[in-house]
């Protein structure tokens, strides 16, 4: 988003094992995932859109989720900088998946100082004429390979670099250099 311009993909089909419900953050250990459990439908409904997915909570994920995040990051030089404008999230209940997920990237660009892009697609095309094609970047199984510049990390003394974890990582151990961070970094489009 910082280096590219970006449309937000509203049409598709949803599909399992993506970065829309994940994401990697460093603790104690090095890499963990914090998954955002989700409602399935199956039998005769099949497919759902991703606009439609629901967020189950039913269990208190987003509780667990802050407690990670302040366990593995309240020590970083940033943490408490930003931790009240992201608390939010993690106190309202959202409905669906997409919205939360928009709502994540709003607070975000705000904690970066950034616009936050709004496009979305209003139908799904296979092969998009308009724009690049970076859908596939949402598959979590899928390794990219980005050349990262290594950052201080919490756990670095333990792990060393951990690359591709969660813009959060970055932002709670780089703080107000993040932006410049991202917009220094060699990332094509298609590899970003």
């Amino acid at each position: 988003m910082v280096q590219h311009e970006i449309v937000w993909e509203a049409a598709d089909n949803y599909q399992k094992q993506t970065f829309r419900n994940r994401c990697h953050i460093c603790n104690d250990r090095g890499l963990h995932v914090l998954n955002i459990p989700i409602c399935h439908v199956g039998g005769n409904q099949g497919r759902q859109k991703y606009k439609d997915v629901k967020v189950d909570n039913t269990y208190p994920w987003q509780r667990q989720h802050w407690r990670t995040l302040e366990t593995a990051y309240r020590t970083s030089p940033f943490f408490e900088y930003y931790e009240d404008d992201l608390v939010s999230l993690f106190d309202k209940k959202q409905e669906f998946l997409m919205d939360l997920n928009l709502r994540t990237i709003e607070i975000v660009c705000e904690c970066l100082q950034i616009q936050m892009p709004t496009v979305k697609t209003q139908i799904y095309e296979v092969s998009p004429k308009n724009y690049i094609d970076g859908r596939s970047l949402v598959n979590a199984k899928k390794t990219i390979a980005i050349e990262q510049s290594p950052y201080t990390q919490v756990f670095g003394d333990r792990h060393g670099f951990v690359e591709n974890a969660s813009i959060l990582d970055l932002l709670f151990n780089e703080g107000t250099n993040t932006l410049s961070y991202l917009q220094s970094q060699s990332l094509p489009s298609l590899n970003a």
